[in-house]
């Protein structure tokens, strides 16, 4: 349900997290406003032989999804494209630049924005330098169906992201005939 207010003296405030309503009878109002404003995240499904790179993300309980696997990515940064923070993201996170990035979808959950890009993992996970998470690895399409994932850093099994498993399930179902580490699809 939505409700609208109407007073002549309706103001926004700058970080559009709460309306001000100034001076009615010499009190001053303030109004939250429904939600938070949108996050923006380019984040990549990295891919090779049917599998895809996942980030097993810290157990810090004040980040999202603590302890689950994702991708790797991150926010996007003041003035930059989504294409152009999932190419930083990706070489500040695992020193990686891939041959080709393209994007999938974008997908908005709760009050996230997720710019889903993909390309191939080209190199073997012993090149890469892990420099955000506690793990990573290549789950299968049955890890990715199972919604968990085994990780020897961790010595146990942790479930992937909710929103992750619906991305990659999403991704197979479309590309899981053409999935090629050599060409854009």
């Amino acid at each position: 349900m939505q409700a609208v207010i109407t007073l002549d003296c309706l103001r926004w405030d700058q970080s559009l997290t709460h309306v001000n309503c100034c001076n009615i009878r010499g009190v001053e109002f303030w109004l939250a406003m429904a939600g938070e404003p949108e996050k923006h995240v380019a984040i990549a499904i990295l891919f090779r032989d049917n599998q895809f790179l996942l980030q097993l993300r810290d157990n810090i309980p004040t980040i999202l999804y603590p302890g689950y696997w994702a991708f790797f990515g991150g926010h996007i940064e003041p003035g930059e494209t989504a294409e152009e923070g999932v190419w930083r993201e990706i070489e500040e996170e695992i020193n990686y630049s891939p041959p080709w990035l393209k994007l999938f979808k974008q997908w908005r959950n709760e009050n996230i924005v997720r710019n889903v890009f993909y390309g191939p993992l080209t190199v073997p996970l012993e090149q890469l330098e892990l420099n955000e998470g506690w793990d990573l690895g290549l789950g299968t399409v049955d890890e990715i169906r199972d919604g968990r994932k085994f990780s020897s850093i961790a010595n146990q099994v942790r479930p992937i992201g909710e929103p992750h498993q619906q991305l990659l399930l999403s991704f197979i179902a479309q590309y899981a005939d053409k999935l090629s580490d050599l060409d854009p699809l």
